[in-house]
This record gives structure tokens, sequence and C-alpha cells, in this order.
């Protein structure tokens, strides 16, 4: 048994190549995982065969023009408007380029241009992630989005210089895993202790692991049992019930001990 404690899993495309490259998964059979979940209960799981979260990408896109003045907008490239235009724009386009089964979403978190309330502005610049549920979908977003920007940004003559950094690949968990976390923890704390969960749009390093090895997360709950308000990984009144931290260390011996049992 080999317990690995995941490098970098934010920073994308995470730390795990890096891990995988010096040897973590050698002689490596099975792997495991676990990640906190505030809408499931502590003392209890969450399951899903197959793909559970989805890809990620980064997205950094740089907008130039000539600039000028606000009285003016027809004598030079309206860089402000070409930015809104891009952040409206392209994520409807993306959208019907690809199935809407595939959850392809493009979603932007930065937007920064000009200084001053009369001039146009000579340099933008929009970041965001690129998000999906479907592998293949996924290997051809970086095609799709990179199109779609430079069509949007031709349009209001923007010149656009496009940074589009591969994340992550859904982790995608092997059936016959999932049914050993889910014996594991039905022995532990009984059948009650496991529900199922719906994929997620998050991103997730776990999933390059899973390129080499058969495996599966599972959601770890760590809601307070009797606690009626819906928390966010990501916002600041996350709070977790550190009685979880119990449950994931009896689910990872135990399913460690099956296995090695049959």
């Amino acid at each position: 048994m080999r317990l690995l404690f995941q490098p970098a899993e934010e920073v994308l495309p995470g730390g795990a190549a890096d891990a995988i490259e010096c040897g973590v998964l050698d002689g490596v059979g099975k792997i495991i995982a676990v990640h906190c979940d505030p809408r499931v209960d502590a003392g209890r799981i969450g399951l899903r065969t197959g793909a559970i979260t989805s890809a990620c990408d980064r997205l950094e896109v740089s907008l130039d023009g000539p600039g000028g003045h606000t009285a003016r907008p027809h004598l030079t490239t309206d860089l402000v408007t070409a930015a809104a235009r891009v952040v409206v724009d392209v994520p409807a386009v993306v959208a019907r380029r690809v199935d809407s089964r595939s959850g392809l979403a493009l979603t932007w978190g930065r937007i920064e241009s000009g200084h001053a309330p009369n001039v146009i502005p000579q340099h933008a610049e929009l970041s965001g992630t690129v998000r999906c549920l479907d592998l293949d979908a996924w290997r051809q977003a970086p095609d799709i989005v990179v199109a779609a920007i430079d069509e949007i940004a031709n349009l209001h003559r923007a010149k656009s210089e496009i940074n589009y950094v591969r994340g992550v690949p859904p982790v995608v968990n092997d059936p016959a895993v999932t049914e050993l976390l889910r014996d594991a923890m039905t022995a532990r704390r009984g059948a009650h202790s496991v529900e199922g969960t719906e994929q997620s749009l998050g991103g997730e390093d776990f999933s390059w692991y899973l390129e080499h090895v058969p495996g599966a997360m599972a959601r770890l709950g760590v809601r307070t049992p009797g606690e009626r308000t819906v928390r966010d990984l990501h916002q600041g009144d996350f709070d977790a019930d550190e009685s979880a931290i119990t449950v994931g260390v009896e689910m990872f011996t135990a399913a460690a001990l099956l296995d090695g049992a049959s």
C-alpha cells in the first residue's frame, strides 16, 4: 500500500504528471482517492461509476488595437467593445459547435482594459476556464475555442493572441474499483453510508493517474449532519466537519484490506 499526497493539484495541468514521471505509480495496481463534498453529510461518501469530474483547461486572451478617442470610435478599433463581444459571444458560439450533451462550457474569470473614460485603449486581457464533461469534445475544444475567438475579434478589427493551456481530462471511475469502495464503506459503516453523486464540472488532476492504472475517486462528506446550509468548496464560509477525516481513513483502510483479501 502506498500513500500519495497530491502535489500542485490546483495548478494546471496539475502536479500529477511530474509525480508519475518520478515513479509514484511504479508497481501500483489500483489507485483510490477522496475529494471533500460539502453537499454530503459527514459519515457518508458519494460514488459514481464513469466520469465524476469534468475536463478543465485555462484560457488567456490578449486583444490589441491602435487605440484612440471615445469621440471617434469609427476611426479606430473600439477595443473595449471588442473585448465585451468576445466575452459574451464566444461562449455562445462554442456551445453551438459541439453536441450540447458534451457539457462544453467557457466561463470568463477576468477582463481588464483601459484606464481613462474618454480613451479607447490599445490593449485588453481576458482569462477564464474551459470545462467539458465529455472526453471526445474536450479533445476538440482548443480548435473550436480558438477559432471562435479569432472570428469575433476579427469582426471588430481587434488583433487576438490566444494562450490555450491544456489542463486535465475528466476523472473516469473504473467500475470494479468503484464497487470496491462501495463494499468497503458498506462493510465498515453500512449500506446507508454510500449515496450516488452527479458528475461535477470541477477539474481534478487525479485523472492523470487513471490514464495509467484503474482507480476511482469518492466524494467524502464533510457537512455536519442536520445542517441545512449549502456551502461551496471555494467560498469563504466553507466549513468541514472534521469527523470526516476518520471516515476517509476507514474507507481507505477497508478498501485496502478487501482488495488484499480478494
